[in-house]
């Protein structure tokens, strides 16, 4: 009986070392990772929405024009005079007044081609200004030329005026239809409607336009 009791603690007690020797083959499970550190850094706020480019401004529109127009004598007239032309809604207003000249009687008014009156004549300052290729005419005919003013009348103090509203004229610098550095001439005659140029006669008086 002893000998039996003994032989059991012994075998309790080597089971009981091998398994404090780890015994198994089974490796023991590795350790979870680290969290992140933390940080107290918050995230960039997004940038701010771009803006709308502004809107370009539309070019504002010329304001309209006056031009002043000193009328000299020609062809060796007394005349003195001048003329004032002003842009309007689809034309040119021309105010044209004269003195010096010979008492009675109907003076042709043009707008001549060129802005030219250094001739004593002033047949320097070309033909009448007629950029649509128009017969001649007075001002009570639409198609006519565009330089076409009509006459004024001189009274018994030598002193005559026209007042005329001319359409589809303007006076902007380097327009096929502009007043602007042509010339405004003043006839000795009536200009009575006839062709080629209404047959007034002398240039007296001459002014340029300015450009």
């Amino acid at each position: 009986m002893k000998t039996s009791s003994f032989a059991v603690i012994l075998a309790f007690g080597t089971l009981g070392l091998l398994s404090a020797c780890g015994g198994s083959d089974t490796p023991p499970a590795a350790p979870p990772p680290p969290p992140p550190p933390a940080t107290s850094e918050a995230p960039p706020p997004p940038p701010p929405p771009a803006e709308p480019a502004p809107a370009a401004e539309a070019p504002k529109p010329e304001p309209p024009r006056t031009l002043e127009v000193s009328i000299e004598a020609k062809s060796g007239s007394k005349l003195k005079g001048k003329a004032t032309l002003t842009e309007t809604d689809g034309g040119v207003h021309v105010v044209l007044s004269v003195e010096g000249v010979k008492p009675g009687g109907d003076h042709g008014a043009h707008v001549h081609e060129k802005g030219d009156c250094s001739s004593p004549d002033g047949k320097s300052a070309g033909g009448h200004f007629n950029p649509q290729g128009n017969d001649h005419a007075l001002p009570t005919v639409a198609k006519r030329h565009l330089g076409d003013l009509g006459n004024l009348t001189i009274g018994k103090d030598g002193k005559g005026s026209l007042d005329i509203t001319i359409p589809g004229a303007n006076l902007k610098a380097g327009d096929p239809s502009s007043f602007a550095g042509k010339a405004i001439i003043v006839h000795a005659k009536k200009d009575d409607g006839g062709q080629p140029t209404g047959n007034a006669g002398d240039r007296i008086g001459c002014g340029v336009i300015g450009s």
